[in-house]
């Protein structure tokens, strides 16, 4: 019954120009060596233009992200200013000196 739960979703294109750090952050978690052609959607717009996309979805929204270069830098920079900040967090509690 996976097909029936997926109907459900709100389904949402976004362009790599509006992405926010939550977007990013599910498609570094479902691509963490980037997406190849097998990931990659392919159809035509209302405008009858081909557009390509990857998909990654949150409980309520299927979010086709629209593939290009800049997506490929987008996620590359935002993973490694997530690995910057992970590596150079304060402790919550600093031993009294």
């Amino acid at each position: 019954m996976k097909g029936s739960r997926n109907s459900n979703l709100k389904r949402v294109i976004v362009d790599f120009k509006k992405l926010n750090n939550n977007i990013l952050d599910l498609l570094v978690e479902k691509y963490p060596d980037g997406y190849d052609q097998d990931d990659i959607i392919t159809f035509r717009n209302v405008q009858n233009e081909i557009v390509e996309c990857v998909e990654v979805k949150t409980e309520e929204t299927l979010y086709l992200v629209k593939v290009s270069k800049r997506l490929v830098a987008a996620m590359e920079d935002h993973e490694e200013e997530n690995d910057y900040n992970s590596d150079n967090e304060i402790p919550d509690q600093m031993d009294d000196i």
